[in-house]
């Protein structure tokens, strides 16, 4: 995946080609014995590849779990990453438990008897989990809930058309569980599942060890939630501890060839699609020539210089917008099982508008968890310019009830041509709607002013004109392209400056 430089008027954004360090780093030979493999007997081999790791001590301390929790699920800001709420906690000394937060085991440990094994220690079915929400979710299997007795806005409990009580993920989180689910079943395959939770999601033996309602969802939440740069960050991070790795993270189509529509057909790691190639930012270069970029950013790795802006908050230091590693900005005002009032916005650096005839603004966003309005009745896409903030209006919003990202499509910003302006991503919530709100990247290009130049007296100056350029008076004053001039000019690009005669 490419990242590309961007700019504005104000500062050069240069963009850090997370892939470089986020791409899955598997051994050389790792896999190999892999190849040719299909259905029960490449899970057998996966088997012997990754049942062996080197786990740590369970619990808090030097080189413990919360040791490695410290490397594994800390963001970029110090946060503990909680895949279970929406709780917002941060770590402190390495190796020390973080307070109201339980070492959650993903694949319970009940279903093999307790025993404090490698599997009890294995670091890709622990992660840190609000304690609250552990209690409640107990011995559950993952699945479907159909009916929800428990939901704290990122993982409900409760009752699946199987009857079963079971636990949910956020739609954000499920290819990531799904993925976890398929590993335990796999380099733990030869346990003795026991109890009744167990039963209802595991088979005895090494193939196919998840039952078919189980692996049959688990493939559909994997496709749906496609591996991304933070899950190939954690199956990097634990693999530096353990020495063994998650292949169904490295390569996102295995599951199919183990459970699902390619059983008959031969893996070979060499050829199959890696993880880094399976990743979609929905980035690419501007297809149309005659636009530049004035600002791109993905705030999954930059924040952009955005600032925060707020007239409301739940408590007074209380961030209604965050910066997440997976989604970008985020904006809530739900915590403590409970949603606020709340009026805040993200806002840009100034972009400068005044050598364009023309812009447009895109980015990608989810809503999720709307109550009785729509995302576009509560929040707004706004543009400061002159003091005054104007909505937008005419684009993509999501629906507001899942993680799906939407992109917003082009919008115009012709009316701001010529000016200077700020995006603002205004988010409002009530006790009775309060929405979670993601913004993942955003675009602004624009077309240049059209030249006034008729003639130059010589056209071998190194000057682009398809491109932005200024132009001078001999006296140094600034001259505006879309009036025609005449005699001599000065005329400046990337550093350059010429004299042209105009006529």
């Amino acid at each position: 995946m490419m990242r590309k430089d961007f700019k504005t008027a104000a500062a050069i954004f240069v963009m850090a080609t997370t892939a470089l360090t986020a791409t899955a780093q598997i051994p050389a030979g790792y896999y190999a014995s892999l190849k040719g493999k299909k259905g029960a007997e490449l899970k057998n081999a996966i088997h012997e590849i990754i049942k062996n790791a080197k786990v740590l001590d369970y619990g808090n301390g030097n080189g413990t779990t919360w040791y490695g929790f410290y490397s594994t699920d800390q963001a970029e800001d110090g946060m503990v990453i909680d895949r279970y709420s929406n709780d917002k906690r941060y770590f402190g000394a390495k190796g020390s438990a973080v307070s109201g937060m339980n070492i959650e085991h993903s694949f319970p440990k009940s279903w093999w008897g307790g025993s404090k094994n490698q599997a009890y220690k294995d670091l890709y079915n622990l992660m840190p989990c609000e304690e609250k929400i552990n209690s409640s979710k107990q011995n559950y299997p993952m699945g479907k809930v159909t009916t929800v007795t428990t939901d704290n806005g990122c993982t409900r409990i409760g009752t699946g058309t199987n009857g079963y009580q079971l636990w949910e993920p956020a739609d954000k989180w499920k290819g990531d569980f799904a993925r976890g689910y398929m590993y335990m079943a796999t380099a733990y395959q030869n346990l003795t599942w026991s109890g009744t939770q167990a039963n209802q999601i595991l088979t005895q033996g090494y193939y196919p060890t998840l039952k078919e309602w189980a692996y049959t969802l688990y493939i559909e939440w994997a496709k749906t939630d496609i591996v991304d740069e933070l899950e190939i960050k954690r199956n990097n991070e634990v693999s530096k501890i353990q020495g063994n790795r998650n292949p169904f993270v490295d390569f996102p189509n295995l599951m199919e060839y183990v459970w699902g529509d390619s059983i008959t057909y031969a893996f070979d790691p060499e050829t199959t699609v890696k993880a880094d190639e399976y990743i979609d930012d929905g980035g690419g270069d501007n297809p149309d020539p005659n636009e530049e970029n004035i600002l791109q950013v993905d705030f999954t790795t930059d924040g952009g210089g955005f600032t925060q802006n707020a007239s409301t908050l739940p408590y007074e230091g209380f961030n209604v917008w965050r910066r997440d590693n997976q989604y970008g900005w985020i904006a809530t005002a739900y915590y403590d099982n409970s949603g606020h009032d709340s009026d805040a916005s993200l806002i840009s650096p100034e972009i400068d508008l005044t050598e364009y005839a023309g812009a447009n603004l895109s980015f990608t966003h989810a809503v999720n968890h709307r109550s009785t309005h729509s995302p576009q009745d509560v929040l707004d896409v706004e543009i400061i310019c002159d003091g005054q903030a104007t909505p937008l209006t005419g684009f993509t919003w999501p629906a507001g009830n899942s993680w799906a990202f939407n992109n917003s499509g082009d919008i115009s910003l012709d009316a701001f041509a010529g000016k200077k302006i700020r995006v603002a991503f205004h988010y409002r919530s009530t006790t009775a709607e309060n929405m979670q709100w993601e913004i993942k990247n955003i675009s602004v290009s624009g077309t240049a002013s059209t030249s006034s130049i008729g003639d130059v007296t010589d056209r071998n100056t190194g000057i682009d004109f398809d491109r932005k350029y200024e132009m001078y008076s001999p006296d140094g004053r600034k001259l505006d392209k879309t009036i025609p001039h005449s005699g001599i000019i000065i005329i400046r690009q990337d550093g350059k400056t010429i004299k042209a005669v105009m006529r």
